[in-house]
């Protein structure tokens, strides 16, 4: 995973110099236009900064294998993998009951039939209560086939299939009744919006919007028994882990919570587990990380960043023990150049909009600003 520091360290050179601006050729063309004496002079500046990576990454290193107690946190359909990483040993466990996947299972069906049906909407939003609320350039990106495309019918009627065999199993599941009966409205009225859709051989917004705000109701009673299910499972284990190894070594514990960009913020283990944590530390110890995609080794991935994490707290103080601000920057998510970037533009014009039927302009002329 790219940090904040260490993304272009971790490119090629002809990627760097494609994210810097520069392609290959034209950084060849500079090079071999330049005096030697510059170059090897502009190379000595360089090995300045690769000096320093070489040292961050030794220190990170060894910074990997001292932090304790940490709990890593992968957000998966079963309510998390939750592992302890405590003097040199792991435990990872699923502590979440199995009523909370169940739940969710139900409640994502109706994702399930728009998933399936997307492709084939119009890309044109009709008059509905949240109209506004859709985007119509992102409207007509997920409804590239359109409404005259029968794709959706097959396999549609094939989670029909799906869906009828889990109707059918629902009362040997031994759920709690008024689940049981939430997850049967959910599952018959999808059944029922897919038999009309199909026997009709069209749909749209406005009838799937019907299907989806009849059933609501139920997957606001899916989601109150999968929240209670996650809060007793992950409550429990923090529990039993803090009894382990003991109530002081915990006051300083590390959290980081693994997810993807659409769950980052309030992300429900990162929730339930602020309550079980030193609340004098939460705001540094409790580290949202999303990714891009599930890290092979979520484990080594959360250590090593919590390591850049830990190590910059210190370095801040140590390197910018005159600026507090530009310390506390550097300790947390911002980039340092950022605030000298946003003072500079703060004397430029923002970017005019296109004129109708014309390309986009390019931003605008920087205008002449003291480096004062």
């Amino acid at each position: 995973m790219a940090t904040r520091r260490g993304f272009l360290g971790g490119v090629s050179a002809a990627g760097a110099a494609t994210l810097l601006g520069n392609s290959p050729a034209a950084t060849a063309q500079a090079r071999a236009a330049a005096p030697d004496t510059e170059l090897a002079a502009r190379d000595a500046i360089r090995a300045a900064n690769a000096g320093m990576r070489g040292a961050y990454a030794a220190l990170k290193s060894e910074l990997i294998g001292r932090l304790s107690p940490v709990v890593v946190v992968q957000n998966d359909a079963r309510g998390g993998r939750f592992t302890l990483v405590h003097d040199g040993r792991l435990e990872t466990v699923s502590p979440v009951p199995e009523v909370f996947e169940l739940a969710k299972s139900i409640s994502h069906v109706p994702q399930g039939i728009f998933s399936t049906i997307a492709a084939y909407m119009s890309d044109t939003a009709p008059h509905l209560p949240n109209a506004d609320r859709v985007d119509p350039h992102d409207l007509s990106v997920v409804a590239f086939e359109g409404p005259r495309a029968d794709g959706w019918i097959s396999p549609l009627q094939d989670y029909a299939v799906t869906l009828t065999t889990a109707r059918q199993g629902l009362g040997e599941a031994n759920l709690p009744q008024e689940l049981e009966t939430s997850c049967r409205r959910i599952l018959d009225e999808a059944l029922t919006f897919i038999s009309d859709s199909v026997g009709r051989g069209r749909f749209d917004m406005v009838s799937f919007q019907e299907f989806s705000g009849r059933v609501y109701p139920s997957i606001r009673t899916n989601m109150t028994y999968a929240a209670e299910a996650q809060i007793l499972g992950v409550e429990g284990l923090m529990r039993r882990w803090r009894d382990r190894i003991g109530h002081v070594a915990w006051q300083d514990l590390y959290a980081v919570v693994m997810s993807i960009w659409t769950t980052s913020e309030l992300n429900q283990a990162s929730v339930i587990i602020k309550q079980c944590m030193n609340p004098a530390k939460v705001a540094t110890h409790l580290i949202d990380l999303p990714t891009v995609e599930v890290p092979r080794d979520p484990v080594f991935v959360a250590l090593d960043n919590l390591a850049r994490i830990v190590q910059d707290k210190v370095a801040a103080e140590m390197v910018f023990p005159t600026d507090p601000v530009v310390a506390d920057a550097f300790k947390g998510k911002e980039d340092l150049v950022s605030g000298e970037i946003l003072r500079q533009l703060a004397g430029r014009d923002p970017m005019p909009p296109a004129p109708a039927g014309t390309a986009a302009s390019a931003c605008p002329v920087r205008k002449e600003t003291s480096r004062a």
